[in-house]
């Protein structure tokens, strides 16, 4: 007897006869309608841009972030559900102190990727013993984690499927798609921080309506200073300085 399509649909970890898993593919769709996020790896560093909705006046802005600080060399952008992002934001934190715990050492951008992908994929419909506990459904967000591995910058996108995967220059949510379009216009393998930031303003530019201190962020990972998050004047000063085509 077959289940149907309904029953494929409800169950979080059940293929279809098609070979595919509905409720993965469900989260994939919602990250596509979140914010635009974007990551570029430059040659002394990485820089991550986020749009930010605007909100109420009355919002504290430090409450609805879109890039956190995950460890002094790694930051982390997202796109889709705010709550799903944060969780996985807390749990990272708590992977990269018990690492340096551990081992004395900062970890690895690429080792903290796959531990969160793996966190990724800790959706059950029953209760879980794993150490990252269990959801009734896949994680409704994407992000980008970028970091210093010693001198050399990394960049990563995780998704709902538990797939991390190292690039160059990355773009998800709702603008992703024609954001990446424009990398190519750009993009080169010795470029540099400053350039990256230049260039982000201009997609930024075009991505969101209009473009001002409040409905932006940017952070810059590098050797020196580490993860560094711009202020409401360096945005302006960006954004003023910045010739848009």
């Amino acid at each position: 007897m077959f289940m149907s399509r309904s029953e494929y649909d409800s169950g979080a970890k059940t293929f279809s006869p098609e070979g595919r898993l509905f409720q993965v593919e469900y989260a994939m769709e919602a990250i596509k309608l979140g914010t635009t996020a974007i990551g570029l790896k430059a040659v002394d560093g990485i820089v991550l841009a986020v749009e930010k909705p605007s909100a109420s006046t009355l919002v504290i802005p430090t409450s609805t972030q879109k890039i956190e600080k995950i460890s002094t060399h790694i930051g982390a952008a997202m796109s889709g559900m705010t709550a799903d992002a944060r969780s996985l934001v807390d749990r990272a934190r708590i992977e990269a102190q018990n690492h340096y715990f551990t081992y004395d050492e900062p970890i690895k951008v690429r080792t903290l990727s796959q531990s969160i992908s793996r966190m990724t994929l800790a959706f059950s419909d029953e209760t879980s013993s794993n150490k990252y506990g269990s959801m009734s459904r896949p994680f409704g967000v994407a992000m980008l984690i970028g970091g210093i591995d010693g001198d050399v910058p990394k960049l990563y996108q995780l998704d709902p499927s538990g797939t991390f995967i190292e690039f160059k220059a990355r773009s998800i949510g709702s603008a992703g798609a024609s954001a990446e379009t424009m990398f190519t216009d750009f993009y080169k393998d010795d470029i540099t921080v400053k350039e990256c930031l230049v260039e982000v303003f201009k997609i930024l530019k075009q991505t969101i309506k209009s473009l001002t201190k409040d409905n932006v962020e940017v952070a810059i990972i590098n050797k020196e200073k580490g993860y560094h998050m711009l202020s409401k004047d360096e945005l302006n000063e960006y954004i003023s300085n910045t010739k848009f085509i």
